[in-house]
């Protein structure tokens, strides 16, 4: 059984003693009395960071306070957490809490660095059928692991845009991994998002449901497809863009005000000045090349196998591994 929200009709609540519990934290931060903080409560802020990470716009729109108390909320809660200019080894020693995933394959996970990150958004793009959805499902069963066998114990929230989310291969892959199929399907939160509209509403409001249910790990399969469909036209474009930019940011602030890890799938385009190589080009443009941090491209290879090869990231050169999808998951050639 899935766990699965409504937000229509407002089913995700907060327990009572955790709420009355963050409440007084809220009313400590100055010039935040009751009514506001009973206020950012409703609106789905539940902890410091998700106020500190927002912008006063956000508050005003989301929580219905005014942009000048907004302004000293959001200061206050820095204050707080003491977000603030610090020296290049502080952030490196906040930088050793990130966290890794495995994939499930050793060679892959070399290729990453150890595996999928935590505080970072890594984007896999590819054709139809080249295994995107594969991975994102195996990643939504290895992020419950143990830490001694590469996972961090925590959940996943599964936002699906195309349909494509399976219980059945989730249960193939936990079986593979010697995990119970119901515990693992208990501990990831499914949402279906039918417009883009749709999809930011639904992250937005599941960010109340991340330090409740431990979520380590959101998966956004696929990112663009709604997006992509929806604004047709050059005169469309600027305003995709500017949805689109807002929404990874906003799953940004999630991975890193909640040490989790972010997965998106994408599609992909053929780029027709290409005249030699590969002219498969991820969709979105500039806005999502800039806006995660690791890009995957996918492909099939020969013999039934898959190129997986990391094509853009802050500090880990460029290289490429083969895998194969069998019905226990992804793994080495």
């Amino acid at each position: 059984m899935l766990y699965t929200f409504d937000i229509n009709e407002g089913s995700i609540v907060i327990k009572m003693s955790e709420e009355e519990d963050f409440l007084e934290v809220l009313k400590e931060l100055p010039g935040v009395g009751n009514v506001t903080a009973k206020k950012l409560i409703e609106a789905g802020y539940v902890t410091l960071e998700s106020i500190a990470l927002s912008t006063p716009a956000e508050l005003v729109v989301n929580a219905g306070v005014s942009e000048s108390t907004a302004k000293k909320v959001i200061n206050s809660a820095r204050q707080k957490l003491n977000i603030e200019v610090t020296t290049a080894y502080e952030y490196y020693l906040k930088k050793k809490e990130t966290l890794r995933i495995t994939t499930g394959s050793k060679n892959l996970d070399d290729l990453l660095g150890g595996g999928i990150e935590t505080q970072a958004i890594t984007e896999i793009y590819g054709p139809y059928g080249s295994g995107k959805t594969q991975l994102a499902h195996q990643l939504a069963v290895t992020v419950q692991l143990p830490v001694e066998r590469g996972g961090i114990e925590r959940g996943c929230l599964f936002i699906d845009t195309e349909g494509t989310f399976r219980p059945e291969r989730i249960t193939q892959i936990a079986e593979a991994f010697e995990l119970d199929p119901s515990e693992v399907l208990k501990h990831i939160l499914y949402a279906r998002a039918y417009t883009s509209d749709h999809q930011i509403l639904v992250t937005a409001k599941a960010e109340k449901m991340l330090k409740k249910e431990n979520i380590g790990l959101i998966v956004v399969d696929s990112l663009i497809s709604h997006f992509r469909g929806e604004y047709t036209g050059r005169e469309t474009l600027a305003e995709r863009q500017q949805k689109l930019n807002k929404y990874i940011h906003m799953l940004l602030k999630y991975a890193t005000g909640y040490n989790l890890a972010v997965l998106v799938t994408n599609q992909v385009m053929a780029d027709p000045s290409t005249f030699f190589g590969d002219p498969t080009r991820p969709a979105g443009g500039h806005v999502i090349g800039h806006g995660v941090t690791t890009r995957l491209y996918i492909r099939r290879g020969k013999e039934g196998r898959r190129v997986i090869k990391l094509t853009k990231s802050p500090y880990l050169p460029e290289g490429a591994v083969e895998v194969l999808i069998t019905d226990k998951g992804i793994v080495d050639v």
